[in-house]
């Protein structure tokens, strides 16, 4: 019944919905561009990805910047303002590793073409796919069990992140000699993990908000 009330004051302004909408398009399409980037063989062209995944960071970023200072600005919020502000930088977060793992796979000139950094890739796209359709979920809420299979699936996800980083850490230790491409895959590895950390991170806030509000 509360909650049934709260809804009667939600403003008719959607500018948070937009917002988070917004960030989760540029996230997914981030992880597109990682891809990209992990499949393409040329440094140069490598290069020119990486400028594209730094554009859509630095526009989440303002993204971010709006959505807090729209917190600010409005007494009356779509749901709580703690759950704005923690849904706002755990999105910002997975943005921040994904171009922080494009970085570091550019700067140490490592071939991306190696099965750690691949399988880790296509676990961070999938994982920003299924938040993308989790944040659209929020604004109407009339798609629950969609969200939640969303939110089901980045969790899963994650769990097969943490197993992929141990297996390619120990394939590293195994097979590779040269102790500075160890120190620089293991950074990349370490990274690209914790990417798919702030996937799960966001799907847990995702879940508390459905919980409160559904």
């Amino acid at each position: 019944m509360l909650n049934n009330i709260g809804k009667l004051f939600m403003p008719k302004n959607k500018i948070f919905y937009e917002l988070f909408e917004g960030v989760a398009d540029r996230v997914n399409e981030m992880g597109l561009k990682l891809k990209e980037l992990v499949n393409e063989p040329d440094i140069d062209k490598r290069a020119s990805i990486l400028t594209l995944i730094e554009d859509l960071e630095h526009k989440n970023d303002d993204s971010t910047h709006q959505i807090f200072t729209e917190l600010g600005r409005n007494f009356i919020t779509p749901f709580d303002r703690e759950d704005i502000h923690y849904l706002a930088t755990s999105l910002d977060d997975i943005a921040d590793y994904v171009y922080a793992s494009a970085k570091k796979i550019n700067f140490y000139k490592v071939n991306p073409n190696d099965t750690g950094i691949q399988k880790l890739v296509e676990l961070i796209l999938q994982s920003t796919i299924e938040i993308r359709k989790a944040v659209k979920g929020l604004r109407d809420m009339k798609h629950l069990r969609e969200m939640t299979e969303a939110l089901i699936k980045v969790n899963s996800i994650e769990n097969q992140a943490d197993d992929i980083f141990d297996l390619s850490i120990e394939m590293l230790f195994e097979h590779e000699n040269n102790f500075k491409e160890v120190i620089k895959k293991r950074e990349i590895y370490q990274s690209l993990e914790t990417a798919t950390d702030k996937c799960e991170d966001a799907a847990n806030v995702i879940e508390s908000i459905i919980i409160k509000y559904s």
